[in-house]
């Protein structure tokens, strides 16, 4: 039997909720949509879907509660959909575990897309041992990593870019390279989205591990020991 992944789609505008579950629909998903936040984490509880795509602007509970609620009881892939352009508020998303973000308008068809590269990353990414390098031990079966021995929580997209940097330490890869690989974007979209988890990694694991290279993009910056 064929393996259909679940998606919920939470998002209070009517038009853009039925076009994105249309668009799941017809490409192979099994999608529901639900407007309210409290909603959307009691039915994540119960459903427990493949992905969940969240609007930043929700009634009740806004979808950066949501996102915090429903990544403390499992993780769980995100792409947030919103109409600000706040790198804020996109920061904080990334931080409670958002794994990609869409800005209104978008079109479902692009929407689908960056949900299928966040799917592929995860299942991508179980795939694997444990690796070392310096300090750093990263596992990709259980999908942790320690940093001095501590583990420290990782979104799934902040494991993804990392456990890439370390494929090859001290290599340095350019920004539209990392949103290819990582992201699944072949047309350099988003280059901002590869500085705010670069950002969110040196917050959580220091700020050597990442080491900028201007005008080029991002290396693993961890000496190996």
């Amino acid at each position: 039997m064929r393996f259909v992944p679940s998606v919920l789609v939470v998002e209070d505008e009517p038009a853009i909720a039925d076009a994105v579950v249309s668009r799941l629909r017809a490409e192979g998903f099994d999608a529901r949509s639900v407007a309210d936040g409290a909603v959307a984490v009691e039915l994540c509880r119960r459903l427990q879907p493949d992905l969940v795509i969240l609007d930043l602007m929700l009634p009740g509970l806004d979808g950066l509660e949501v996102c915090r609620q429903i990544q403390s009881e499992r993780r769980v892939p995100v792409v947030m959909l919103t109409a600000r352009d706040d790198e804020t508020d996109l920061v904080v998303g990334l931080a409670m575990g958002a794994d990609d973000y869409v800005t209104k308008p978008f079109s479902p068809r692009e929407l689908v897309a960056r949900v299928r590269a966040v799917l592929r990353r995860v299942a991508d990414a179980a795939e694997g041992a444990v690796r070392r390098h310096g300090d750093l031990e990263l596992d990709s079966a259980t999908r942790r990593v320690r940093r001095h021995g501590d583990e420290v929580h990782l979104t799934p997209i902040e494991f993804d870019l990392l456990s890439h940097l370390l494929t090859r330490p001290g290599v340095v890869f350019p920004r539209d390279q990392l949103l290819a690989d990582v992201w699944g974007y072949a047309d350099g979209t988003g280059p901002r989205t590869v500085d705010s988890h670069v950002r969110s990694l040196r917050r959580k694991l220091g700020d050597d591990v990442v080491r900028t290279v201007h005008g080029v993009g991002y290396a693993l910056g961890v000496e190996e020991r």
